[in-house]
This record gives structure tokens, C-alpha cells and sequence, in this order.
């Protein structure tokens, strides 16, 4: 699958983050948007408020692993 700009996809790894794109801040906590998540290819397993990919290797999440 050839991917383009309109995909919402950057290179991996990304080498400059920009906020409001990738992430943006909630209180303490820096929150990855999901085209962050899209670009890095698969669920890390740490449970993402935006993660595109169902929770897929999150042991017992209500909608994945």
C-alpha cells in the first residue's frame, strides 16, 4: 500500500514532534494524538486515550487483548 500525505501518516520514528499534531498536554500528562499512533505503526500496550488500534496488545481491555 503506497501512503500519502492525505494518509495522516508521518515517517517513523518522527523526528521532530510538533504539539497539536502528534501530542498536546493535559495537565502533567502528555497525550499522543492518533495520528501519532497511526504513524508508529501498532498498539504499544499502554492503554492510549487516542490508539487506532483497538487496545490490541492491552491485556484485559474492555475492547482489545
Amino acid at each position: 500500500m503506497r501512503l500519502t500525505d492525505d494518509d495522516g501518516l508521518d515517517p517513523w520514528p518522527i523526528e521532530e514532534m510538533v504539539e497539536g499534531r502528534h501530542f498536546y498536554y493535559e495537565g502533567p500528562y502528555m497525550v499522543f494524538t492518533a495520528r501519532y499512533h497511526r504513524s508508529r505503526g501498532s498498539c504499544c500496550g499502554s492503554l492510549c486515550r487516542h490508539c487506532p488500534f483497538g487496545h490490541e496488545k492491552v491485556r484485559n481491555s474492555p475492547d482489545g487483548g
